[in-house]
């Protein structure tokens, strides 16, 4: 039976954040907190073990005491290597575990049962990738990946152009979770300058839904 003992998870912080003028947009403050802190508070209750995904020297990231796993794939491929990096890892040192969850570091209001209903969706269509949406829009950053797409995730990996992550999650045959919106859209990221102050005026929110 798979439970949280058996699910990996990622967080995905491998980009460049050129909307946001480059650097670690991960490491920005919102009220407190960087916001890779606040999506580790958020993903590792929710699996067994967190990785992160994530480029250039690992020091800068100490401070999370996570395993820091770069792309194997160079020049910043996207979200999808982070992927591969991360089942590859999954297959070298927890043979145990069936999946990896994966976790984008620049949405720090995502919920709080994701992986649960998730999973359950992967149990009930006997999907082996199941993806996050709402609004109509789909987050494939926000997804249960079974460990037996790595060699199609590689696969699609080795070509001049990599493909993007919306558009290869779209060709599987996955299935969709869909996450209503109440108060506010829990797949809020932050991609601009101003989108920080928006999401300080969402944690009064977040706070009366914990």
């Amino acid at each position: 039976m798979t439970t949280k003992d058996t699910i990996l998870g990622i967080l995905l912080a491998g980009g460049q954040a050129r909307r946001m003028g480059g650097g670690d947009k991960c490491l920005l403050p919102l009220a407190g907190k960087t916001l890779l802190q606040r999506t580790i508070d958020r993903a590792q209750p929710q699996v067994d073990q967190l990785l992160l995904s994530a480029n250039g020297s690992s020091l800068r990231f100490a401070r999370s005491r996570l395993t820091v796993l770069p792309d194997e794939k160079p020049d910043f491929p996207g979200p999808l290597a982070g992927i591969q990096t991360g089942l590859s890892w999954l297959h070298a040192h927890r043979p145990d575990c069936q999946w990896l969850a994966s976790f984008a570091s620049d949405t720090p209001f995502f919920p709080s049962d994701l992986v649960d209903h998730l999973l359950r969706a992967t149990q009930e269509s006997g999907a082996n990738l199941a993806v996050a949406s709402s609004e109509g829009r789909l987050h494939p950053t926000f997804a249960l990946w079974h460990r037996s797409l790595l060699d199609p995730v590689s696969k699609a990996l080795t070509g001049d152009v990599s493909p993007r992550l919306q558009e290869w999650v779209r060709q599987q045959e996955c299935v969709e979770v869909d996450f209503p919106s109440v108060r506010y859209d829990a797949f809020f990221n932050i991609n601009h300058p101003q989108d920080l102050y928006q999401a300080e005026t969402l944690l009064p929110f977040l706070e009366e839904s914990n």
